[in-house]
């Protein structure tokens, strides 16, 4: 039975690295000792032993150790063989680049299916959609695939930010982009403002958190859905 949580970010303002999420991540992660952490999105750059050190002070607080995936030389047991999981934030073009190119898309997939307790926050969340083309990144490598996870039949838009009236910028907004990715898909997208986050029990998706969410279906107006909302695929 799949068991997830995919927040729209790790970091709300004003607030230190998953501190919003800790509460409830000490109950999502009950019974968890060891937390294998996976650092491949590598925001701003940053090394997988520096970002699994942030990942490690901030479980702390719940007593929970963490271990990046990058320190095991068999990498499909590391997955398998994990109390939880924990795919941090990035660039989802590198995160997705770097799980296939270790063939590990697959084994994290099988893992969930399991049962294994996912993590996921910004790019982490991204992958566990279906597919990783409603991503904000800027596409600096080139995954083989766009297929991902598959944890939920939809796909998320992290960060999701409404448009502002008032302001001069004439740029496209998040939710022309994926009026646009609509053109030619028909999957399902739920934009995940900052605070927010979906809680997945087996084929239940529940949105949890302090703000709504934004839900695009092709050839359908836009509709808001409000905290607490089952999710209806």
């Amino acid at each position: 039975m799949k068991k997830l949580l995919l927040a729209s970010t790790s970091t709300i303002y004003g607030s230190g690295y998953l501190e919003y999420l800790m509460p409830t991540l000490e109950t999502f992660f009950n019974g968890v000792k060891n937390l294998l952490f996976v650092p491949y999105a590598r925001p701003s750059g940053i090394s997988y032993g520096a970002y699994t050190k942030i990942v490690s002070e901030a479980f702390k607080k719940i007593d929970i150790n963490v271990v990046g995936i990058h320190t095991f030389s068999d990498k499909n047991k590391a997955v398998e063989n994990a109390d939880g999981i924990f795919v941090g934030g990035g660039n989802t073009f590198v995160l997705v680049n770097e799980l296939y190119d270790q063939d590990l898309m697959e084994v994290l997939k099988n893992t969930i299916v399991k049962g294994t307790p996912y993590l996921g926050t910004s790019a982490g969340s991204n992958i566990a959609g279906l597919t990783m083309q409603t991503t904000n990144d800027m596409p600096i490598v080139y995954p083989p695939s766009y297929n991902t996870l598959g944890g939920i039949p939809l796909n998320i838009n992290a960060h999701y930010l409404d448009s502002d009236p008032t302001s001069k910028h004439k740029g496209e907004t998040r939710e022309t982009r994926i009026k646009e990715f609509h053109i030619y898909n028909k999957i399902p997208v739920i934009g995940l403002r900052e605070g927010s986050w979906l809680q997945v029990d087996g084929d239940e998706v529940v949105l949890k958190g302090d703000l709504a969410a934004r839900w695009f279906v092709k050839d359908k107006e836009p509709i808001e859905i409000e905290i607490n909302h089952l999710i209806v695929i």
